[in-house]
């Protein structure tokens, strides 16, 4: 019959039946992959990228090209201009592309048109810095399907038409003007000082379901916090903070309360259950002052450490 389990429940409301219950769909589950699960991606990609918690294939795209300032403060690429993709295989055999990409004003619209073309969607279209030069926009993408190279594919089409330059290897050996012991004792975790900055993470505890895929822990659930140092134990501060819906008050106001300037509130999915918001903030201050402040916005969260 056509229009099957659809047209039955119309005829049984047509009739005064009541409908039968509809099944729940069933949450897919992400599957363990190798970097050499990846090898076909990371060749479209033209660049290597890394396994975080043996689920997500995460590959970054620094903006290296760009000279920033905002706010007087010389941007090095890790502070705020990470660009970011990454590849997750699930159980039903599809993979789930998701990024977050730095393209400047100019590039916008011509990057945007080649990720529509290939069947990538944009989910968020924001800022992580106040004010800068040049003007920047962050653009959230996402995809899914059964061809993880056909979604690398498409990704690369869009990052061709930016400045994006070659890969280079992570510094972790540069030392940071700051005081990591205290700024880790002050937000109680540990973190870990690559390419010249200290960085934190803290990952929501829930279960993050988009639309029927399941997200590993961490994927587009984090919160993330970049200290670059700027001198006498000073940093500039940038990052974004994952919050459910009820939190996102306590949060800006935690913030605030320790002079940290908001930026942006947004999304990063379209579907994703529970409700997630997203806030950026920018601050200059003493490193373990500001890890203070993020520690009691922290504290009014669900968050652990990876």
């Amino acid at each position: 019959m056509a229009g099957g389990t659809g047209a039955a429940r119309a005829a049984d409301a047509a009739h005064g039946q009541p409908a039968p219950p509809m099944r729940p769909v069933q949450p897919v589950q992400p599957v363990p992959t190798a970097p050499a699960d990846w090898a076909a991606v990371a060749e479209v990609l033209g660049r290597p990228g890394n396994m975080l918690r043996d689920t997500t294939y995460h590959t970054g795209f620094p903006r290296r090209d760009l000279l920033v300032v905002s706010d007087g403060v010389v941007v090095t690429p890790g502070l705020a201009l990470g660009t970011h993709a990454a590849f997750i295989r699930y159980a039903d055999g599809t993979t789930m592309l998701m990024g977050d990409m730095v393209v400047t004003e100019r590039e916008l619209q011509q990057v945007a048109d080649a990720w529509q073309a290939h069947g990538i969607e944009l989910t968020a279209l924001h800022k992580h810095l106040l004010a800068q030069t040049p003007d920047l926009w962050w653009v959230h993408v996402h995809g899914h399907g059964r061809d993880a190279v056909a979604l690398a594919r498409g990704l690369r089409a869009g990052l061709d038409r930016t400045g994006t330059p070659p890969p280079v290897p992570p510094d972790r050996r540069t030392p940071v003007d700051l005081d990591v012991a205290g700024m880790e004792a002050a937000l109680g975790a540990r973190g870990s000082v690559e390419d010249g900055l200290f960085k934190v993470v803290f990952v929501r505890r829930e279960t993050i379901t988009d639309g029927h895929l399941v997200l590993p822990p961490g994927l587009g659930s984090t919160s993330a916090f970049n200290f670059q140092p700027v001198g006498g134990g000073r940093a500039a501060l940038s990052g974004d903070f994952a919050m459910l819906t009820e939190e996102v008050p306590q949060v800006l106001k935690a913030l605030r309360r320790g002079g940290v300037k908001l930026v942006e509130l947004h999304n990063h999915h379209l579907a994703e259950s529970p409700r997630l918001f997203f806030t950026h903030f920018w601050a200059v201050d003493d490193g373990v002052r500001l890890a203070r402040t993020l520690r009691t916005a922290v504290d009014a969260t669900s968050q652990t450490v990876p």
